[in-house]
């Protein structure tokens, strides 16, 4: 099913875009033509999808709108390592043109099957992403995820190379090389972890390297780890570029799966492919917009591998109001936190963004820290390393132990929490290539 219209918007739209404008009730229609036919071709296709929908007494039938969605039965994570490597293929093998997996640090990795169908709307999710940036053919687009099993970096490199743009396929690591060839190609776009980036900064300026001045760097595509407002902000503070928030996860496409448009007033989901929806994750009941829940995701066109409500576990809410930018795409919260991330201290529910937002609104703090929990008995400790700047780390304890207490307050003012303080000398704690490791949780390792 195809639609043509017409956008009024001033704001320039590249043709990739087309569909972010499409009015509501057209993209109603693609998502419930979509979701029927998905259905069916999951029934027919995943014998674990057909064995609940037949528990709950669902056929792909009764699917007459899209409020029927709530009839299907949810898919977790666990589905994709219990049915590990191809339980969940739908697609005959003929038809796999890539497998994709993610990390199995916690176990078997999951296996995902892409189609040429699905590789195609992968790439063009990412370059709905990048255009709603501001990337243009014009742009020399540096991808520093790691290229691989990890959807990261193949999903940028196709999605840039879909705008137009050259590539540099430099994957992660070989940090040196990286900034050498940022400066000596003139590169306008990064695309990686913000933790890396930042390990990317770090180096170049003990090089001597002012970002500002030295490089030619407009966008920053970050993505793969939770970040807050207060990062981005470090980020466009030490380098000028304009630091946009990519998101997907591997179940559902990889990133593409929606991004931050000018305004950056929330992630726009690219609903035409992928259905969202809120819901409380205690009752599994479905929210209306504007309430905070775990959200979930239907793959409205997948053919390797469909994947119907598929809890993420990330946190969020689908902003009620339309965004300023005239997209009809409705726009989902930033999304800082996982339930999967939470650690409970004393009690409480904690998780490391929160944490974050708090030491970065002191202007001493640099944005590198580490959450330790160490088990003391009766009440566990918490304590929280934190980089300083090298002008704020000196002999003057005085000054030090203000700066602690602030720090200390800060955090207390968001999480509740009273913490343990360890000011670090810059450069001191670990750094990262891929995804950063925030919570070292003593109480857990053997």
């Amino acid at each position: 099913m195809s639609f043509t219209f017409a956008t009024d918007n001033a704001i320039p739209v590249h043709p990739v875009s087309a569909l972010d404008y499409i009015p509501r009730e057209k993209l109603r229609e693609i998502q419930l033509h979509r979701l029927q036919n998905i259905v069916r071709y999951a029934y027919e296709r995943q014998r674990l999808f057909r064995r609940r929908c037949d528990e709950l007494g669902v056929r792909p039938e009764h699917i007459k709108t899209l409020k029927d969605i709530r009839l299907l039965p949810f898919s977790k994570k666990v589905d994709l390592r219990d049915e590990y490597p191809t339980g969940l293929q739908a697609a005959p093998n003929e038809e796999v043109v890539r497998y994709q997996c993610s990390s199995g640090t916690t176990g078997k990795p999951i296996v995902i099957p892409n189609t040429m169908n699905d590789i195609k709307v992968w790439q063009q999710g990412v370059m709905r992403c990048l255009a709603m940036g501001g990337v243009s053919a014009n742009d020399i687009v540096q991808v520093a995820y790691g290229y691989g099993l990890f959807t990261g970096g193949l999903g940028l490199h196709y999605g840039a190379e879909g705008i137009g743009c050259a590539v540099l396929p430099i994957s992660g690591g070989n940090t040196d090389r990286q900034i050498m060839l940022m400066r000596d190609l003139g590169v306008t776009t990064i695309c990686c972890t913000p933790s890396y980036f930042l390990h990317i900064i770090d180096e170049g300026h003990k090089k001597g390297i002012d970002f500002r001045k030295e490089m030619k760097l407009k966008h920053g595509f970050f993505g793969a780890e939770p970040w807050t407002e207060e990062m981005r902000s470090k980020i466009e503070e030490y380098t000028g570029l304009v630091a946009h928030d990519i998101y997907g996860l591997t179940e559902i496409a990889g990133p593409g799966v929606g991004g931050d448009c000018e305004h950056r007033t929330g992630l726009h989901i690219f609903e035409d492919h992928f259905y969202p929806e809120i819901i409380d994750p205690e009752t599994l009941e479905p929210l209306p917009d504007g309430e905070y829940g775990e959200l979930v995701f239907t793959t409205l066109d997948r053919t390797g591998c469909p994947m119907i409500r598929y809890r993420t576990r990330d946190l969020t809410r689908i902003n009620p109001e339309p965004c300023p930018c005239g997209r009809t795409i409705r726009t989902i919260q930033r999304i800082n936190a996982r339930s999967d991330d939470m650690i409970i201290v004393h009690g409480v529910n904690l998780f490391p963004s929160q944490v974050e937002s708090g030491l970065l609104s002191i202007p001493e703090v640099m944005p590198h820290y580490q959450i330790v929990v160490t088990p003391t008995g009766a009440l566990d400790m918490l304590e929280i390393k934190v980089e300083i700047t090298p002008e704020n780390f000196s002999d003057d304890m005085r000054h030090l132990e203000d700066l602690r207490k602030r720090i200390g307050a800060a955090v207390k003012s968001i999480t509740g929490l009273t913490a343990t303080i360890t000011l670090c000398e810059p450069h001191t704690l670990p750094r990262s290539e891929g995804k950063i490791r925030r919570v070292v949780d003593l109480r857990v390792q053997k």
